[in-house]
């Protein structure tokens, strides 16, 4: 199966082709793939070099003049090394880009802790007004991919990475899905870690949401996902553990509620490793996961009916 970056420069080649508003900006990284694209359309495939600080003035001004600028680079390079052109270049001036991030908490083990992000989203969450998306199969992150391009003048982050769940569900860029309910809490599932938690959730009497829209949050799915299931909530997001909990409160602060926030941990791991071992030292594989989850929901009187 190709992964979540594969499809993103075939989709975004094509709406180049599609849409005259789109320019594709890069900093070296990923413009092979952008190629045939940059024959096709010279003045609106940009590669700046190595200079993730311009790469996102960049965009910043050719939105300033209409374009619909798409940022692409690894993660830490994209939001991390260049935060003041995205807060400012942006955000202070009041234009959109789409950024396309690669590369995720530790998809790539080997390239070391500069080129990891876990802290992106929580990063981007100290700013107004973006858009984070964080899709958990190729299929959706073409659909995403579509979706922000379109989504008008709008700041959209859209968050690749090469862990994927078995199959893509169909999603719409804002709400959450339900994907299975239960009585005894709520767990929220972001991204490519469903797999994992509808595994360590089986037998569990629990209602599981599919998140890959994670801001603006579906603070109405989770109400009504309580309303039924008790509020005892947890998060698992591939990311900075607790980087929603905030979100999650506030959906929830007139009621008595727990929330409990997994994900990437601070510690930072020294070791180059396998992916699949930076899962587990995180704890954010099935067996690990079923054991908090099941440690946590329903043992609190907000959680019981």
């Amino acid at each position: 199966m190709d992964t979540m970056r594969d499809r993103f420069a075939p989709v975004v080649s094509r709406l180049l082709d599609e849409d005259p508003r789109v320019a594709v900006v890069l900093a070296v990284i990923g413009g092979d793939a952008f190629a045939g694209a940059h024959r096709r359309h010279p003045d609106r495939v940009i590669d700046v070099g190595i200079r993730e600080q311009l790469l996102v003035g960049a965009a910043a001004g050719l939105a300033l003049t209409g374009f619909r600028p798409v940022v692409h680079t690894f993660a830490s390079f994209l939001v991390e090394r260049p935060f003041e052109q995205v807060k400012l270049d942006l955000g202070h001036q009041d234009v959109g880009a789409v950024l396309v991030s690669a590369a995720a908490s530790f998809d790539w083990p080997a390239g070391g802790y500069t080129h990891m992000a876990p802290g992106d989203v929580a990063l981007l969450d100290t700013l107004d007004g973006w858009t984070v998306h964080v899709p958990g199969h190729p299929d959706e992150a073409e659909a995403l991919l579509r979706h922000a391009v379109a989504a008008g003048d709008d700041k959209v982050y859209v968050r690749l990475s090469v862990q994927s769940n078995g199959r893509g569900l169909p999603v719409d860029g804002q709400r959450f899905l339900a994907v299975r309910e239960g009585r005894s809490g709520v767990v929220v599932a972001v991204g490519p870690v469903l797999d994992a938690v509808l595994a360590a959730t089986e037998g569990l009497d629990v209602t599981v949401l599919y998140a890959t829209t994670v801001r603006p949050f579906d603070a109405a799915a989770l109400r009504r996902a309580t309303g039924a299931a008790g509020t005892d909530v947890v998060l698992v997001e591939p990311y900075l553990a607790g980087t929603s909990t905030a979100a999650a409160n506030d959906a929830l602060s007139d009621v008595p509620h727990r929330v409990l926030g997994l994900g990437v941990g601070r510690r930072e791991l020294r070791r180059y490793g396998r992916v699949e071992e930076h899962v587990a030292a995180h704890g954010l594989d099935a067996r690990s996961l079923r054991e908090r989850i099941a440690g946590f929901v329903g043992g609190g009187a907000a959680g019981r009916r």
